[in-house]
Order: structure tokens, then C-alpha cells, then sequence
């Protein structure tokens, strides 16, 4: 495993952007991943829903209670870039774009930005070892 998907999974508070109610959609999955292997806390963004699997959901990142460390982002790419700048202005350090998640510009600007980034790469689900 590489060490920036080491950092990403001991990293200590996570939120999902892009989680979604919809049991077949991968935003779904990656909360429920998250989930089945006991990484909290956890937090759902989600800015039509106010529930995930159980666990509450929020507008936007700046909505959480707390910021949390890692992102992982499964949203088409144009709103990928709009996340990855909120996220760095609050002080993310670490993210993961779910394939057909990714996009150039948010990939650069954390680059630039020093923080970690995972895209064009593996899918959590397939790291962590997801089970439906």
C-alpha cells in the first residue's frame, strides 16, 4: 500500500462528499465501506438528503461540526474542483478522488497546496475490502 494511502486510512476523521442514499450509487458504497471498517468519526455530505446509513448528513464540508483530515470525493469532476477549494480554505490534509471523480485543476491545486492526494488510482472500496 502505498504511503499516501497508509496516511489517508490512519488520518483520524473522515468525511465522504458526494455520500448519497441510493444503495447502488458508489457515494453510497464508500460510506457504508467506511462504515464496515469502524473508521470514525465519519461525516456525510450530502446537501439534499439528512441522513446517510444512519449517519447524519451535512450541506457542505463548512457545515461538519468538525473539519475533518481526509475526504474522500465521489462527485463528477466540475464539482470536484469547486470541493478541493473549499476543502484546502478549511484545512484538509488529505484526499482521495474516487474514480470519475478526478480532475486536473483540484489534483494541482492540492499538489501546490503540499497536501496529499490519491486520484487515478485505486478505488477505497477496493483497498479497504468492500462487502455488500
Amino acid at each position: 500500500m502505498s504511503d499516501a494511502i497508509e496516511d489517508f486510512l490512519a488520518a483520524g476523521s473522515w468525511a465522504v462528499v458526494g455520500a448519497s442514499t441510493n444503495r447502488e450509487k458508489y457515494g453510497n458504497k464508500v460510506l457504508r465501506c467506511y462504515l464496515q471498517n469502524d473508521k470514525a468519526p465519519l461525516f456525510a455530505v450530502n446537501p439534499r438528503d439528512a441522513e446517510v446509513e444512519g449517519v447524519p448528513a451535512f450541506q457542505s464540508l463548512a457545515d461538519l461540526p468538525e473539519i475533518p483530515r481526509a475526504i474522500s470525493i465521489i462527485t463528477p469532476p466540475s464539482v470536484t474542483d469547486v470541493v478541493v477549494a473549499g476543502a484546502l480554505e478549511l484545512g484538509v490534509e488529505h484526499f482521495w478522488m474516487q474514480p470519475g471523480a478526478e480532475s486536473e485543476e483540484a489534483v494541482g491545486a492540492i499538489e501546490d497546496a503540499g497536501k496529499s492526494v490519491i486520484a487515478g488510482g485505486p478505488c477505497l472500496l477496493v483497498v479497504l475490502g468492500y462487502r455488500e
